[in-house]
């Protein structure tokens, strides 16, 4: 049912839930604007059309404009309400899944459909949140280091201790010397616990980086919205320059690694100029293999890379890329919102990009769904080419870049979806063949 006939179906019923939020008995509202209370009794039950100059009457008794009885509930509210009951199949509210009630539900009870969207949004940044902790606490380095050093602190208080209480007599000197240590451990316990509390707390920006030259490269890059506009033109600077007036880029290793990054940018923008590889995103839908096809000699891993690098058109959603060497460890993140890639370990997400390793030169491409709230689907392109030029008795060294494209309008005609989760210990999948642990996350019995 288009939206707007489904709108003005629904008036009856957000007339009703006025007046009785009101007090008003339907009587005593009929007799206001002139009607029959029979007549009235079919408007609430959406049994009769109501326009025109009755609306507007109704309106004015019930104190409220028109348009809030013939519009209903606002579209993005009606698709909270929807999305919400899309994330627990298992637990599906019976006929308030359909279009028409959930417009209703939302028309005659705003209030709960509110508190229902702010839970669902709510319940989305707690398990990005979850997420984010999740693969710091496995792999984090900064935070292993931290903990180590509550731990040898804790060990060390606890030593003295032992020392002072054992039975006999303990000189003086040793004596004091001892609780001195106690107190200057103690203090550090102290310092290392703020510290470790202050990086657990931290939120946002805070939390993307820790210090490391990949991530200030990633942090520069985010900065500049992904494009280098300077390494488009005819004459563009040099790279070492750039990188040394990016506040980013803190330390020798990171202005380094964006050195190479730049390099590899300009080459890639001088295979695929910006303004005939642009116009051909858009006339293709950002499709990876036609635009292949369209520039066949630029390699399918720089169109990747050209794709994530290009201004995000306006009304279209942004891409995501990952990259990682032979190893399968990543080495650059442009990350989605609804898409999060793992900074330390290996998720399943990532499937697609490791595939493209097993199968050198071979385009890979797959459909995923991220499990969880929303089931956001993408469509994943990988592929996995050689690094530098090949030699006689050296073992060829591989690179796979995955391109991620929020858009499930692209998936092919019959092809599969796969069902993914950030990790096997917050992903809410059941039965998954591939799963290592028991996931936080599961049903309570």
């Amino acid at each position: 049912m288009p939206a707007g006939s489904l709108s003005g179906s629904l008036t009856g019923s957000r007339i009703r839930q006025r007046r009785v939020a009101l007090g008003f008995r339907q009587s005593a509202l009929a007799r206001e604007v002139g009607i029959s209370a029979a007549y009235l009794n079919l408007i609430e039950h959406n049994k009769r059309r109501i326009a025109g100059k009755l609306l507007a009457d109704i309106a004015r008794a019930l104190k409220v404009d028109p348009s809030v009885l013939a519009e209903g509930a606002a579209a993005a509210l009606v698709g909270s309400l929807r999305d919400a009951a899309a994330a627990l199949p298992a637990s599906q509210p019976g006929p308030l899944t359909g279009d028409d009630r959930a417009e209703e539900f939302a028309g005659r009870f705003p209030g709960w459909a509110a508190v229902i969207a702010a839970q669902r949004r709510r319940i989305r940044h707690l398990e990005r949140l979850v997420e984010g902790l999740t693969d710091r606490l496995a792999h984090d380095p900064h935070l292993a280091a931290s903990l180590h050093e509550v731990l040898s602190t804790v060990t060390a208080i606890r030593a003295s201790a032992a020392i002072l209480v054992e039975p006999g007599e303990i000189e003086d000197e040793w004596r004091d010397r001892f609780h001195r240590n106690i107190h200057e451990d103690s203090q550090r316990l102290a310092e290392s616990s703020r510290a470790l509390a202050a990086y657990l707390d931290a939120s946002g920006a805070e939390t993307e980086t820790t210090g490391a030259p990949q991530e200030e490269l990633e942090a520069w890059l985010e900065a500049q919205g992904y494009h280098l506009p300077a390494l488009e033109a005819a004459d563009p600077p040099d790279p070492e320059t750039l990188a040394q007036g990016a506040p980013e880029l803190t330390s020798a290793a990171g202005r380094a690694l964006a050195g190479g990054w730049m390099r590899r940018y300009r080459r890639d923008a001088e295979a695929l100029p910006l303004d005939g590889f642009a116009a051909a995103a858009r006339a293709l839908d950002r499709d990876p293999g036609a635009l292949a096809a369209r520039f066949p000699g630029a390699g399918m891993a720089a169109i990747l890379r050209r794709l994530a690098a290009l201004p995000t058109p306006d009304g279209a959603a942004r891409i995501g890329l990952a990259i990682c060497d032979s190893s399968g460890a990543l080495t650059f993140r442009k990350p989605l919102a609804d898409f999060p890639l793992p900074r330390y370990g290996a998720a399943c997400p990532l499937w697609p990009l490791y595939q493209a390793l097993s199968r050198p030169l071979t385009p890979v491409r797959a459909a995923l769904e991220m499990a969880g709230e929303g089931r956001h689907r993408f469509m994943a392109y990988a592929v996995a080419e050689p690094v530098g030029p090949p030699g006689f008795d050296a073992p060829p060294v591989f690179e796979a870049a995955m391109l991620i494209v929020p858009d499930a309008r692209m998936r092919m005609p019959g092809e599969a979806v796969l069902q993914v989760g950030t990790s096997c210990r917050i992903c809410p999948l059941k039965d998954c063949p591939a799963r290592r642990e028991p996931s936080i996350l599961a049903d309570p019995a």
